[in-house]
């Protein structure tokens, strides 16, 4: 039900567009940008539900949480970039947008060092026991 709702919003503003496309070209952005956080907000709904069952899941499971949190704020950066590289290149400016990538992924490099740190200390910690 949640996708059905998600692609019934997604549908009302691309018809918003395209009615302000032919009236108020200058507003096309607005209403898309509009209709892009209206949908985030909804999926964030949806979102909660799932976060609560990791956090069930990595407790139980004796997973660190900083780990977790690391991986969220990967997944979290991720999601930004792109979508507001998808904004950009709708306002036509695709080499703003190629460098936002980038150095999003550059950001995400950087943020993930302390996994990497993390997974070398289980393989010497293994290697040790062996």
């Amino acid at each position: 039900m949640y996708v059905f709702r998600l692609c019934c919003i997604a549908v009302i503003t691309a018809i918003c567009a395209l009615i302000l496309k032919n009236h108020k070209s200058e507003l096309v952005p607005l209403c898309l940008t509009a209709g892009g956080i209206i949908m985030l907000l909804y999926a964030f709904d949806y979102l909660t539900e799932s976060i609560e069952f990791i956090k069930t899941f990595t407790q139980g499971a004796g997973i660190n949480n900083d780990i977790i949190r690391i991986i969220f704020k990967i997944v979290g950066i991720g999601f930004l970039v792109e979508l507001t590289a998808s904004s950009i290149k709708e306002l036509g400016f695709e080499s703003v947008a190629d460098k936002l990538v980038l150095c999003g992924k550059i950001i995400i490099f950087v943020v993930s060092v302390p996994i990497l740190n993390s997974t070398y200390k289980i393989i010497v910690s293994l290697i040790e026991l062996a």
